[in-house]
């Protein structure tokens, strides 16, 4: 049987699973969808087996499908690994879609570190609060605020996703040195203008909920953005309520502190994540990437893992944390 199989149904196979549609993968193919659509039909036939339920114009994968999914990509990406190896280095290019306060306060002043640590690596970085979906090979990746709806990217392209936690977070007021004596307890907050951020996902009135208290009404000035925020702490505005990893360059030279560090309760949560095709897991540039944000972050994965798949659902699997993340 085996003998029999052509790589082009192979091809229409992975394709169609990465797209998430016959069209697509014709699309990208250089093909016409029948042509596709027959290729995957002779592929069925050589399998003995169904590997797409097909609704109208949607498909799904069937269990078997998924199960001949993993294993037909980590042949291309293993194929695609040993010709990287062996032909000419070239910069790796990672199209990197970002959401804005990670780019700007915890990636861009490591960006010098990365491009040493990483030979061969060019990176090509875009932000947005928008969820990238991954059409016609705009972004190879996207770190996002908040893991996306299940429904977000269509039924069969989440199966085609891996999402990563990156780690967690500590969400705690965060002021500049010559406020910080005025605040000796959580209450004391209540006296201060408060620095609201209208984006995150975690605010005021989860915060003083945790400290057995009534958030006040909005007094301070609102931002859409997390670095905006700190920013404003920072020139003395008000109290901002924001992670210490995306504040990690104010809390270590000085310009931010926590008044409160050891006194009140703080929130820990799971605030960014990393997303990208399955298909792309292979490639060196993001196996470069992924083995230095890890890294980076204190996190321990092994990419074997990633091959466990939920039927219906992104691939979530649990990261490790090597040390604490906060007040690095």
């Amino acid at each position: 049987m085996l003998r029999n199989l052509h790589l082009t149904a192979l091809r229409a196979f992975e394709a169609a699973t990465r797209t998430g549609s016959f069209r697509l993968a014709a699309d990208d193919l250089g093909l016409t969808p029948s042509a596709v659509s027959h290729a995957i039909r002779g592929l069925e036939q050589d399998l003995g087996t169904v590997l797409f339920e097909r609704e109208g114009r949607s498909i799904r994968l069937t269990p078997e499908g998924e199960t001949l999914m993993r294993h037909v990509e980590r042949g291309f990406g293993e194929l695609h690994l040993g010709l990287g190896s062996v032909a000419a280095r070239k910069p790796q290019l990672l199209k990197l879609h970002c959401a804005p306060s990670f780019a700007a306060q915890w990636l861009v002043p490591r960006l010098r570190k990365l491009l040493a640590e990483c030979s061969g690596l060019e990176l090509r970085l875009a932000t947005g609060t928008d969820y990238t979906k991954f059409v016609a090979d705009e972004f190879d990746a996207d770190i996002v605020y908040g893991v996306p709806a299940t429904d977000y990217y269509g039924t069969l392209k989440h199966q085609g996703l891996i999402v990563l936690p990156l780690g967690t977070e500590t969400v705690t007021p965060l002021c500049a040195p010559s406020l910080a004596p005025e605040i000796r307890s959580p209450s004391d907050l209540l006296k201060q203008t408060l620095i609201e951020s209208d984006n995150k996902k975690v605010r005021w009135p989860a915060w003083f909920a945790a400290n057995g208290l009534v958030a006040p009404l909005p007094n301070g000035p609102r931002f859409d953005r997390s670095f905006m925020s700190l920013s404003a702490a920072a020139d003395e505005i008000g109290v901002a309520l924001e992670s210490t990893l995306l504040a990690e360059r104010e809390i270590a030279s000085g310009r931010l502190v926590r008044p409160l560090q050891g006194i009140s309760e703080d929130v820990v949560y799971t605030g960014h994540w990393l997303v990208f095709p399955r298909s792309k897991r292979f490639a060196r540039s993001m196996v470069t990437f992924i083995s230095w944000l890890t890294k980076q972050l204190g996190l321990d994965i092994n990419l074997a893992t990633l091959d466990e798949v939920t039927s219906g659902q992104m691939s979530t699997p649990v990261l490790r944390a090597k040390a604490p993340l906060v007040d690095r």
